[in-house]
């Protein structure tokens, strides 16, 4: 089988790999068994630059450092979807309506307040983390790219004509996302212990309720939706991590017995 890494990391980011010739037919939805992968090590890379600039800068410019890292490596893929995904919702009165907003490539007002209130939501979860809060770091963008393999297994594809999605959706199977989770389950326990698996089973629930709006708005899900997902993913972890205490376990086992 077609070794796929490469292609989930240069699909997710910006990081460089050997040229591996054209993706064939479904290699792009094997590649999602890696989604996980790539959002740990992307963690990593946040994790190492929130340390290092924390050495440097005040709190508030390192956040702001780091957020900005966290667009450039991804290309702002996931925020592009997410500013499309609520142009739609916002502007459309019906699911076609609402995909034809969304195939628009303009920046409409709901897009434009999605987009400002995701990153300031990130940069003040950043902004609350503490000197070791590189667990967190690791967690929230590994939990959320599991969730959009989970996502696209769920759901249909909603565009009658087809798109890049399509081959997420339709192309990722039972075996890819029993895999994903596998590892994304390995890696959240090693990352944040029992929190981090904590964490994975509520970004399962909010998936579970994702599928089901979106099937409701739009007839089922696109790439932009997926992009979508990942963006409120890593804020629902983020605030789940904080709130449960993931730097301090006595913390988090002295909430749940509470």
């Amino acid at each position: 089988m077609r070794f796929t890494f490469p292609l989930a990391l240069t699909f997710l980011t910006i990081i460089p790999w050997p040229r591996q010739g054209l993706a064939g037919d479904g290699d792009l939805a094997r590649s999602m068994f890696w989604f996980p992968w790539v959002g740990a090590l992307l963690g990593l890379i946040y994790w190492g630059a929130w340390a290092g600039l924390g050495r440097i800068f005040p709190p508030p410019a390192a956040a702001a450092l780091v957020l900005a890292l966290t667009v450039i490596l991804t290309r702002g893929l996931h925020l592009d979807g997410l500013a499309d995904t609520m142009d739609g919702l916002g502007g459309g009165r019906d699911p076609e309506a609402r995909l034809r907003i969304m195939k628009d490539s303009a920046l409409g007002a709901f897009g434009a307040a999605g987009l400002i209130l995701a990153l300031l939501m990130k940069y003040g979860f950043f902004l609350s983390l503490g000197a070791g809060a590189g667990r967190i770091f690791i967690l929230f963008p590994l939990v959320s790219r599991w969730g959009m393999v989970l996502l696209a297994y769920l759901s249909p594809y909603a565009r009658k004509e087809g798109g890049l999605g399509e081959a997420m959706t339709l192309g990722v199977t039972a075996s890819t996302v029993l895999g994903a989770t596998l590892g994304a389950a390995a890696l959240a326990l090693l990352a944040g212990g029992l929190a981090g698996l904590v964490l994975m089973a509520a970004a399962a629930g909010v998936v579970v309720l994702l599928k089901f709006y979106f099937f409701q708005k739009l007839g089922g899900i696109t790439g932009d939706v997926l992009g979508a997902a990942n963006e409120i993913l890593e804020i629902l972890t983020l605030a789940g991590a904080l709130a449960l205490g993931v730097l301090r376990p006595d913390v988090f086992i002295l909430r749940i017995l509470w």
